[in-house]
């Protein structure tokens, strides 16, 4: 046998040094990949990604769309705690209770923000927080009619034997019936109603379609600011922790979140945030009133000329709401302080173009902006764009010109950057256009420019788009 010389030994063992360790690599890679393939997060995952990921419920106090901006008591707080991380927050609507846990399980939400009760059963499954507040239940009946308010009411729980009671679908409520039926030795028919909020079975009860619900005093108390006909005095158990609720494995977002909350639960902008969503009876009239045109899948007076205006665009309508919203706050005849008008806040040039004046009917301004629209989705036909990237080309074009953007697109393909890609590669050199370094370029065609606009504008409407797609349904 002949023998390998020295300097083929050496390759030979470099080369499998090198196996070795890009397997190694690999497998680890790939067990990583195994690892996360459920989607469970903890903190580090978290931060390193920059978003943290919650799901709450919609309803007049927890999560709404007021005016067309998102609102609520659960996404105030989950807004603070986000910005203490120092991420971006996505938020997922859900108010089927199982279906809200059942993410939560599965890592496909981080945290479970609701006023959720601890109970020994809940507890073997998920991990909860320390609580932000305490409520007890509370029978919701209507007021009698006739012979003074407290005539017919049920005042002692034990009355409720043989009373049919309509409750939110596995929630507190209806764990407490249960046990409270096997404590008085009679029967309760509880009926569990997987698509209802606690504030819509308060509707049918102050409707008269129901008898009883049993909810969250804080919830029922809100609600009775607005149906004067219904009574909430009659509790139903001793008072409760009210929690968030992360997953078992989630041990750091654990610890920072009650690290958070034992700060925050002591500070002026939390007793702000519950005198604003519990305790303010104006407040809460106004917005159960607007949240039943939400929940009846409107945005605003103009969702009809939307839907229509966006099918000509290929736009789901929602979209087009979201910037509309953002140009002018649904204020047909609007104007800014730099001449811009209207519903699509066109700039004079713009509206003499397209035949837009100060009394032009809110129809023809809206198919006016679509027109626009089209336009300038014709400037980013290529191929390589997704068409998620495509509109925010085309809101940033919208907002700051389409020069500019171009400008942008064209930096980020001489520094390395993907011009075909908005977020951290494009939006960078609108960003920085205002810096010399940059708009100096002989590529630069349209000059200086302080993005920082077009920026929030691009993301503030993406953001407001989700939410739109939280809360009505398409």
């Amino acid at each position: 046998m002949k023998r390998l010389k020295t300097s083929n030994m050496k390759w030979i063992f470099a080369f499998g040094l090198v196996f070795i360790l890009f397997f190694g690599c690999l497998q680890h890679y790939q067990q990583s990949r195994v690892k996360s393939a459920d989607g469970r997060r903890d903190l580090e995952q978290i931060l390193d990604e920059g978003v943290l990921v919650a799901v709450t419920d919609f309803n007049s106090t927890n999560y709404f769309i007021y005016n067309g901006e998102p609102m609520g008591y659960q996404f105030d707080l989950l807004h603070a705690f986000a910005s203490y991380l120092g991420v971006k927050l996505e938020i997922v609507a859900e108010n089927n209770l199982d279906q809200a846990f059942a993410m939560l399980e599965r890592g496909e939400v981080d945290i479970f923000a609701n006023n959720l009760t601890i109970t020994n059963e809940r507890g073997k499954k998920y991990s909860f927080a320390n609580p932000h507040g305490k409520t007890r239940q509370v029978l919701v009946q209507q007021k009698s009619s006739e012979g003074g308010e407290s005539q017919g009411l049920i005042r002692n729980p034990i009355d409720l034997a043989d009373k049919i009671v309509y409750v939110q679908k596995s929630s507190a409520s209806a764990h407490r019936l249960k046990n409270l039926s096997d404590e008085i030795g009679a029967n309760i028919t509880i009926v569990e109603m997987p698509n209802y909020e606690a504030d819509e079975l308060i509707e049918l009860v102050a409707n008269g379609e129901i008898n009883y619900t049993v909810c969250d005093e804080d919830i029922a108390r809100v609600n009775s600011f607005y149906f004067d006909n219904i009574d909430i005095e009659t509790p139903i158990s001793f008072e409760q922790n009210l929690a968030w609720a992360v997953g078992k494995e989630s041990d750091e977002l654990l610890q920072k979140l009650n690290e958070w909350l034992e700060m925050f639960t002591g500070t002026a902008e939390f007793r702000i945030i519950r005198h604003k969503y519990y305790e303010n009876p104006l407040w809460a009239k106004r917005i159960i009133k607007g949240n039943s045109v939400i929940k009846a899948g409107h945005i605003s007076p103009f969702d009809e000329r939307f839907k229509h205006a966006s099918s000509n665009i290929n736009w789901d309508w929602r979209l087009f709401a979201a910037m509309v919203y953002q140009e002018s706050r649904f204020k047909p005849y609007v104007q800014s302080r730099r001449g811009a008008y209207g519903l699509m806040q066109f700039m004079p040039s713009t509206a003499e173009y397209f035949g837009i004046k100060h009394k032009t009917d809110p129809q023809t301004q809206i198919d006016a902006g679509a027109r626009y629209l089209k336009w300038l989705e014709n400037q980013f036909n290529d191929s390589l764009i997704n068409p998620q990237d495509r509109i925010k080309f085309i809101l940033a074009s919208y907002n700051g010109g389409l020069g500019h953007v171009i400008d942008a697109r064209n930096l980020a393909k001489k520094y390395g950057k993907n011009p075909n890609v908005w977020d951290n590669n494009v939006d960078f050199f609108i960003l920085n256009k205002s810096n010399p370094d940059y708009y100096s370029d002989t590529i630069v065609k349209y000059g200086h420019f302080r993005g920082k606009e077009t920026y929030n504008y691009v993301n503030q409407i993406m953001n407001r788009y989700k939410h739109y797609q939280n809360i009505v349904r398409n």
